[in-house]
């Protein structure tokens, strides 16, 4: 999470206007990956698409399979636009070993292979932040996704005798079918700890596809051969934690320069900061800007104060050189407002910053309206 610039900070910094730093959206280009733990759902129905014939005709009928807990791995490519909005592309890879089956006429022993399934998705995320909800900042940054994609649903090896009449069940088959994904996730950024653009990310996914329609081969006690189709339910319950590069994170302010050790002076009164914002690419004052002011102003007069510093800054919405000027004439609007209130010209000392000061960090081409200020510090 970003931090407040630390130049706002001296003996004593009186704010009169709400400062909150809200959390830096992924900007540009991102790499991810992540591994966990995947669970299938029971599948309850296991329907017989193609009758088995002869003596494995009792395989006819519902069935229903069991699968050991596994693991599960992913890798993305995706784009953030600045506003909270990702899009990415993942591949994925799910792997368990069947535990139980059970057919209409009896239960499976001695069962052996797995249930493997890889696909491609498309998925949409939203990262929430807690500062548009009035909750502050936070170094945790929940985001909720849904996806839609293509997933090959692969048992290997799959092969299970009948208990009761020795009868065996061989499934050694892939298909694909169309998959969707609901996500929900959070995500620590790792730039508290000197990584930059680095964030941890928790998540749990529920995955589902259509149902997958698998060639299965039954063998008699003869050893008979029959063939049949299977179409079963494929859902899993997934919890993954993983890592997410950003390649164009902000890059963080620069620490403050340790002030230069002087000779004791006689004790002054601590300056004051007061921070008057401003609609985006607007230079007139809002009501409550100019109560800022003149709240600032009166405050001149009852201390004693030598100068009045007046900054303009601007966000990175714009062009540089643009900005520049807007900061100018935020600057002079807020100087000739002081005057009005009853301060005195050659008191006040008038700078422009344009967007080189970011109150909040943030890449370029992102409206903050931190940002869009003009800051009066009394001496």
């Amino acid at each position: 999470m970003t931090k407040l610039r630390n130049a706002l900070l001296g003996a004593t910094v009186l704010v009169a206007a709400p400062v909150v730093a809200s959390a830096q959206p992924v900007t540009g280009l991102y790499l991810g990956g992540a591994i966990g733990w995947n669970q299938p759902v029971d599948r309850e129905h296991i329907d017989t698409r193609r009758g088995f014939g002869g003596a494995a005709s009792t395989l006819n009928g519902r069935q229903k399979s069991e699968f050991d807990a596994g693991y599960v791995g992913l890798m993305s490519l995706g784009w953030g636009f600045g506003n909270g909005v990702r899009a990415e592309i993942e591949g994925n890879f799910r792997s368990n070993d069947l535990n139980k089956l059970r057919g209409a006429g009896a239960p499976f022993g001695a069962i052996r292979g797995s249930q493997r399934s890889y696909g491609v998705m498309g998925n949409a995320f939203y990262d929430l932040d807690f500062a548009n909800f009035g909750l502050g900042t936070s170094i945790v940054q929940p985001y909720l996704g849904i996806g839609a994609g293509y997933v090959w649903d692969d048992f290997n090896k799959v092969n299970a005798t009948s208990l009761p009449n020795g009868q065996r069940l061989s499934i050694n088959d892939t298909a694909g079918r169309f998959a969707y994904q609901g996500i929900i996730g959070a995500a620590v950024p790792l730039t508290q700890f000197g990584v930059r653009g680095l964030s941890l990310t928790a998540e749990y996914r529920f995955l589902g596809t259509l149902e997958p329609r698998l060639n299965a081969t039954a063998y008699g006690p003869t050893g008979l051969a029959s063939r049949g189709k299977l179409e079963m339910e494929n859902l899993n319950h997934s919890v993954l934690i993983g890592l997410r590069y950003a390649f164009n994170q902000a890059t963080p302010p620069p620490p403050p320069m340790a002030a230069p050790t002087q000779a004791p002076a006689p004790a002054v009164q601590p300056a004051r900061t007061y921070l008057v914002f401003f609609d985006w690419d607007r230079a007139d004052l809002t009501s409550r800007a100019r109560e800022i002011i003149t709240e600032a102003a009166q405050n001149s007069r009852s201390m004693q104060v030598t100068r009045i510093e007046v900054a303009g800054h601007a966000d990175r919405s714009g062009d540089a050189a643009y900005n520049q000027r807007l900061s100018q004439r935020r600057a002079e609007t807020v100087a000739g407002e002081l005057v009005r209130d009853g301060v005195a010209r050659n008191q006040i000392t008038v700078t422009a910053f344009g967007e080189s000061r970011p109150l909040v960090p943030t890449a370029d081409g992102v409206r903050e309206p931190q940002n869009r200020r003009v800051e009066i510090v009394l001496r």
